[in-house]
């Protein structure tokens, strides 16, 4: 296949112009208290139900470090470095950080140990926890396996009460049924959500709530409920950012524009925790083109301050969550919200309109949450998504209507670092489309889907000549 070839056929890759839809929403008849802070002070938000001074950067304990360096997710042999997360929990606690939000499903199943450890070693009153009822398997429907986990969390975290309690992953399907049949076979069939309830009115349980992922249907049911006065949820987590304000349905058809589940929200006054504020780490390492508007803008920000300062920006919004593995990131976070800036309306337009221009670039709206693996047949689903999408992020991909020889160079580079980053016979071509794993995605990606884009992607490349 020649260059000409090449054209022809990645035609289909570029993206299309997508209108902007109208500017966010902030605020509301109902935000939440902000307390006043100076400058170098945590900014606090106040829950109206409890009346809990909560700091808008909360500590996610998802990517936490392990002794052989990185995260369990990429070393899942290591154990965790318990030393780095003490130093980091302490160093939160002292800089005004207060949330800690966890899960049995975090860190191979050892963050609510780790976290435990951590934060027990200092005053249960300067600390608020979030962990979830993470009943994904079918195993842990029944009411005697989901109260066990439930028990276990509070043993292994080292407490007798839970401040913020989720129902996890609301909307995913799972054990061969959709969103809404696996939401009632996790909580309603079995009695799980009534027996939560009565954990709350006994105090072990202070906040209830849950995240969203997935099936809009069975987000907007709960609501339904808590109008009715059925279920009263006092906090909801959903996924937050500039790009899935009015992309996300865009960039995955099973994904809900953050816009609309916002404004749900705050029309009930009820707080909104954040995650995904980075898109797990897309938003804060921008394409060069991008990142150069961004310090055209301001240069004081970098690209995950933005990103910040956006998601914390609106009224209603509790704590945005941040999954840290370095000191030198919580360093940087904590500084971001030491006060939170907000933004103004122009400033809040421009993310808007640079969304779009970072939407069209087409990247797999990956967060390397792993809960896809393993692949039955060998994959590195997230390897192979990470280093396409790394490409995009340095401008790297080969352009077919760029010159020749920057066509090549970065034709090259694309499969030598495809070959390193990703063995073989764990690429994209080995996919027969199983959909085990489609199910086990937060982002509702269709990564069958994905897989045989990108795979043609790379044989076109393979088979281009200049």
């Amino acid at each position: 296949m020649d260059r000409r070839e090449f054209i022809k056929h990645s035609a289909a890759a570029v993206a299309a112009t997508s209108v902007l839809a109208t500017a966010c929403k902030r605020g509301g008849s109902n935000p939440m208290a902000q307390e006043r802070t100076a400058e170098g002070e945590m900014t606090y938000r106040v829950n109206p139900n409890t009346g809990d001074k909560v700091s808008i950067l909360g500590f996610g304990m998802m990517r936490l470090p392990v002794e052989a360096g990185g995260t369990a997710r990429e070393n899942p042999d290591s154990p965790i470095d318990q030393a780095a997360v003490n130093e980091m929990v302490d160093y939160a606690l002292a800089h005004g950080v207060n949330y800690f939000d966890t899960s049995p499903a975090y860190c191979q199943g050892l963050s609510e140990q780790s976290t435990g450890i951590a934060l027990a070693r200092h005053p249960r009153s300067s600390y608020y926890i979030a962990t979830k009822l993470s009943n994904f398997s079918p195993d842990t429907w029944s009411w005697k396996e989901s109260k066990a986990m439930f028990e276990r969390s509070l043993e292994y975290l080292q407490t007798d009460y839970l401040d913020y309690l989720l129902l996890h992953g609301i909307g995913m399907s799972g054990g061969g049924r959709d969103g809404m049949g696996a939401f009632y076979g996790r909580y309603m069939e079995n009695g799980m959500l009534d027996w939560l309830v009565e954990q709350k009115a006994k105090g072990r349980i202070r906040n209830l709530g849950f995240s969203y992922h997935g099936d809009v249907k069975v987000f907007d049911m709960l609501l339904q409920w808590h109008d009715e006065g059925k279920y009263h949820w006092d906090f909801v987590q959903i996924e937050l950012n500039y790009l899935d304000w009015n992309y996300a349905n865009e960039i995955n058809p099973r994904n809900t524009d953050a816009e609309y589940l916002y404004a749900e929200l705050e029309k009930r006054g009820i707080p909104a925790v954040i995650m995904e504020p980075l898109l797990g780490g897309r938003l804060a390492k921008q394409p060069d083109a991008i990142a150069a508007k961004m310090r055209e803008k301001d240069s004081r920000y970098s690209p995950a301050a933005w990103a910040f300062r956006f998601a914390g920006n609106p009224e209603g919004v509790l704590t945005v969550l941040s999954g840290m593995t370095y000191l030198e990131h919580l360093k940087e976070n904590v500084a971001t919200y030491s006060p939170l800036v907000s933004l103004t309306a122009e400033e809040e337009r421009w993310l808007l309109t640079l969304a779009r221009d970072i939407y069209e670039l087409k990247a797999v709206p990956c967060t390397a949450c792993n809960y896809c693996m393993p692949c039955p047949y060998g994959l590195n689903i997230p390897g192979i998504f990470a280093h396409y999408n790394k490409c995009i992020a340095e401008g790297m991909m080969p352009a077919a209507d760029g010159p020749s020889n920057e066509f090549q160079r970065n034709r090259r580079a694309f499969l030598v670092g495809y070959d390193r980053a990703v063995p073989s016979v764990r690429q994209a071509d080995h996919c027969i489309g199983c959909d085990h794993c489609v199910s086990h995605c937060p982002q509702r990606i269709d990564i069958p889907k994905e897989m045989q884009r990108i795979d043609r992607f790379v044989d076109q490349l393979r088979q281009a000549n200049s």
